[in-house]
């Protein structure tokens, strides 16, 4: 589905990561270990589209990302370290700005999943008097809404508290059981609940 072939990034004349190469099938998890400064996020943002290698290429389908992106933009939903919820809007107007944006048509159960996400009272509510855990909450409400073939995300568990994390990995479990795929960076231990967790793993380098 999403291939990696020798991908090369350099940040401020430090090589972050060369010649990297594997691919994330259907139905797989993949989880981008490394320490701080190892290039953790560059990675995920090369592979996203939203920055450049240095060398290499990213396919998707068979076709370059780069010249075909519209077509992956379609399938890919990525969220970031940041929560990207605008703060002066309520829990509900932020999902319903990332559907328009993104044109998916308007839930009508869009209060039910801000409910099974823990947010009830709250959908009302400008999104900067929660807390971070509701914030993260609000932003991870775009996984119950989407029909991506591929989620890359970026610390995703960050801010949740233990049913939150319980939540969060059910709903990967049903984006792998309908053939779409996940590709993150988390400190988070996966490998109980997914078995067939894959990883790549990245060094510091000096």
């Amino acid at each position: 589905m999403l291939e990696i072939k020798s991908v090369t990034c350099v940040k401020q004349e430090r090589c972050l990561f060369e010649s990297l190469s594997f691919a994330l099938d259907a139905g797989q998890i993949m989880q981008v270990e490394g320490p701080n400064g190892a290039g953790k996020t560059s990675l995920l943002r090369i592979i996203a589209g939203f920055a450049n290698a240095d060398d290499g290429d990213v396919t998707f389908e068979g076709y370059s990302i780069s010249e075909r992106y519209d077509d992956f933009a379609a399938e890919l939903l990525f969220i970031g370290h940041k929560t990207g919820v605008n703060g002066q809007l309520t829990a509900y107007e932020n999902v319903c700005h990332w559907l328009d944006v993104h044109g998916y048509q308007r839930a009508e159960n869009i209060y039910d999943i801000l409910a099974q996400l823990g947010l009830v009272g709250l959908e009302d509510v400008p999104v900067r008097t929660l807390s971070a855990g509701q914030q993260r909450r609000v932003a991870l409400a775009r996984l119950w809404m989407n029909n991506a073939k591929v989620w890359i995300l970026d610390e995703p568990f960050t801010a949740l508290d233990k049913k939150g994390v319980a939540m969060l990995q059910q709903q990967f479990m049903h984006q792998l059981d309908r053939g779409g795929a996940i590709l993150l960076t988390t400190h988070q231990d996966l490998t109980a609940q997914f078995s067939g967790l894959k990883k790549v793993i990245l060094e510091y380098r000096h």
